[in-house]
């Protein structure tokens, strides 16, 4: 008969595993995605860096839980403001303020996100997530549009332009921070979406 784990070992194991993409997390956005070494991230968890083998087959496979958390989490929050109630010119504002505010207070992981080099396992997984973010960039666009609050427009083209926009906006400044005060990147930045969608 074949060993089956018990409940609180199983538990053990999650939380164990849970602490390790924490870790793993804050060093890469300490170091970014080239430096996060599988001995960095032991190191950082208090672990062998065998032990990390126990939790995930590769590298490239804790790299890709590490960002579809992270990135997960942002997706949400963008998602909460954009569909929330009112009108959506406003929450077109507010969401891009949002996001570029979340990625300014934590530029390290911001960079990871958006901009940094990593493995081709990150970056399909980078790709897969700025559709989501152009998803719901779209369905405000077209709200708008609905609603007469914005231009007659493909949302589609308008959703890629501001996704590629306000990532590529972010990039230098959380790559080089100091380089614009956070209240003067975000005013533009957020004038620069609600020209894009044609906002009055």
């Amino acid at each position: 008969m074949a060993y089956r784990k018990t409940p609180a070992e199983l538990r053990r194991l999650e939380a164990a595993r849970e602490r390790l993409i924490a870790r793993a997390t804050s060093v890469v956005a300490e170091v970014g995605w080239a430096q996060a070494s599988v001995t960095a991230v032991a190191d950082a968890a208090g672990i062998a860096a065998g032990s990390v083998y126990q939790h995930f087959p590769s590298k490239a496979a804790l790299a890709v839980e590490v960002f579809r958390r992270a990135a997960g989490r942002e997706v949400e929050v963008l998602g909460e403001v954009l569909r929330a109630p009112g009108d959506p010119v406003e929450r077109l504002a507010r969401g891009v303020e949002v996001f570029a505010r979340r990625a300014l207070e934590n530029p390290g992981l911001a960079h990871a996100l958006l901009a940094a080099p990593a493995e081709p396992a990150v970056g399909a997984e980078r790709i897969a997530f700025r559709r989501r973010y152009h998803a719901l960039f779209a369905e405000v666009v077209r709200e708008g549009v609905a609603a007469g609050t914005l231009p007659e427009q493909d949302g589609a083209i308008t959703a890629a332009a501001l996704t590629g926009a306000v990532g590529e906006v972010l990039a230098d400044p959380l790559g080089a921070p100091g380089s614009a005060s956070a209240d003067a990147l975000l005013a533009e930045l957020t004038a620069l979406a609600l020209r894009c969608a044609g906002a009055p």
